[in-house]
């Protein structure tokens, strides 16, 4: 009989990994072999137990999951890692995955999905959930918001005027309009209140 698939689960939520700790119990082909809380006990914990399959929440209380992933593969660049995350947007699953993530699943579809998504990915497969796919799909070949883009919504989302940015980032108020007029039209917004809630759904931005 084949070795069980190991599995580590990052979540910082107790009852989420207890829960998919009870999922995967029953099951002969794949085992928990420990659980971490944060981005910095996943890193440790994935350099001591060298798991096959990492489960990854992406929201932890000390460092992003994406710069988790990261760190991860940067000395196990044959890491399978597994994100399960509440964040559906497009632009989010697309970082992870860049990131070097192998599968993106969303928390709501667990009992559905989980158990299959960490066999496929330990057999080399990829997998992204159906609707995040969609969206990915939906919004491929688009431009990306340039970093001083980004900086700009940011504070944009933050609440601050036009001359606000302009006093804050040291450039002309004609420069922060151009940038918010790009900003609009890249994110096919009608206005600034709309660009934000665009860019927090797709995960372009995180508040």
């Amino acid at each position: 009989m084949a070795e069980p698939i190991r599995v580590l689960i990052v979540d910082d939520h107790p009852l989420l990994r207890d829960g998919i700790a009870v999922l995967i119990a029953n099951r002969d082909d794949i085992v928990v072999v420990g659980q971490a809380e944060s981005g910095t006990e996943a890193i440790a914990a994935h350099q001591r137990l060298c798991p096959d399959v990492t489960l990854m929440d992406l929201q932890l209380p000390d460092m992003d999951g994406v710069d988790a992933i990261k760190a991860i593969r940067s000395h196990a660049p044959q890491a399978r890692i597994v994100v399960l995350t509440t964040y559906s947007g497009d632009a989010r699953a697309q970082k992870a995955m860049q990131a070097g993530a192998r599968a993106y699943t969303l928390k709501n579809h667990v009992r559905r999905d989980l158990l299959d998504t960490i066999r496929k990915v330990f057999a080399g497969y990829k997998y992204v959930d159906p609707e995040v796919a969609g969206q990915m799909a939906e919004h491929s070949g688009e431009e990306g918001l340039t970093s001083r883009e980004l900086q700009i919504l940011h504070l944009v989302a933050g609440g601050l005027s036009n001359k606000r940015i302009t006093s804050s980032l040291a450039i002309s108020e004609d420069t922060v309009k151009g940038h918010v007029s790009n900003i609009l039209s890249k994110l096919d917004a009608n206005d600034r209140t709309h660009a934000v809630t665009l860019a927090i759904r797709r995960g372009v931005i995180q508040i």
